[in-house]
């Protein structure tokens, strides 16, 4: 199985290193020297992980053959693709691969069907399940554990406690109004003069 581990940024120098945008929760096993990566665009690739380092927060890599500044700016926004055993399991058992979260149903706490779902997009500052409910309609689940309390593999299912106004808009609650006081037909009032 091939799984999205980075995507590949700006050059970084004159020595053929690149910033990259890890997707993986397991980079010093997907993204270590010496890896072999497929690639998307896959004419690009394979490309073989020479050295990596961090540098101010960000990975740096760079990959055999590419020498320069020239060759790294080439490969901006490739995508790097790990192939991997589709029943390995990430050490931590709080953590899961995509492809073992695709297709779960997702239900209330007392078994109420949502949906199923049928995308994970990655943000930097959380993960979203985008689930296809009944109706063909799709919503956005934080993959946050306040929301979503328990992934069951074996019953192929994911239970949320979604807050107020997440599945159902209508039971959303306004937290503050611009306009609380008054029907807003008033004009400001004027500043004095001096």
């Amino acid at each position: 199985m091939q799984l999205v581990v980075a995507r590949i940024g700006r050059a970084h120098g004159i020595k053929g290193e690149v910033t990259v945008e890890v997707r993986t929760d397991e980079p010093e096993l997907r993204l270590g020297p010496g890896a072999v990566l497929a690639t998307e665009p896959a004419g690009v690739g394979p490309l073989t992980i020479e050295t990596g380092r961090v540098h101010s927060g960000r990975l740096l890599l760079r990959f055999e053959g590419v020498r320069d500044r020239t060759a790294a700016e080439a490969l901006r926004n490739t995508l790097l693709i790990a192939e991997v055993d589709p029943e390995e399991l990430p050490e931590d058992p709080e953590e899961f691969y995509d492809h073992q979260l695709m297709d779960l149903d997702v239900v209330l706490a007392d078994g109420t069907e949502i949906g199923r779902i049928i995308e994970i997009t990655h943000l930097p500052s959380q993960d979203l399940f985008i689930v296809e409910r009944p109706d063909g309609s799709e919503v956005m689940i934080p993959f946050v554990e306040e929301i979503v309390t328990e992934i069951d593999l074996a019953e192929q299912r994911a239970v949320i406690t979604p807050p107020p106004g997440l599945i159902d808009e209508s039971q959303a609650v306004i937290a503050s109004s611009r306009d609380e006081e008054g029907d807003g037909d008033e004009a400001p009032a004027a500043g004095k003069d001096a």
